[in-house]
């Protein structure tokens, strides 16, 4: 009923990227933790070899992944984990039941 105008910022901003990186490992680790047998409720320390994106990224929005995924701790370093790879960028990832 009458005339109406929405405009919409389509453009991705650096805080959006870094949520949708965050995002995807979230995804990752769920899929992670289901192939590993573990139990939902089970608590985990994730290890994701050191990234600058993922750095920045775990700054803003680290608390949120360790919620989604039940890590009690993060850690970053280098490690022969599981490779993944989200838009070209290639991270290994550990996951171990605390």
């Amino acid at each position: 009923e009458g005339n109406l105008t929405v405009a919409l910022e389509v453009e991705l901003n650096n805080e959006l990227k870094q949520e949708g990186l965050i995002r995807e490992i979230i995804n990752r680790v769920q899929n992670l933790r289901k192939e590993s047998g573990l139990e939902i409720t089970d608590h985990i320390t994730l290890t994701m070899s050191p990234n600058t994106e993922v750095k920045e990224a775990l700054e803003i929005f680290g608390n949120y992944l360790k919620e989604q995924v039940l890590a009690d701790k993060i850690v970053t370093s280098e490690n022969d984990g599981m490779e993944i790879d989200i838009d070209g960028l290639k991270l290994n990832i550990i996951i171990a039941k605390q």
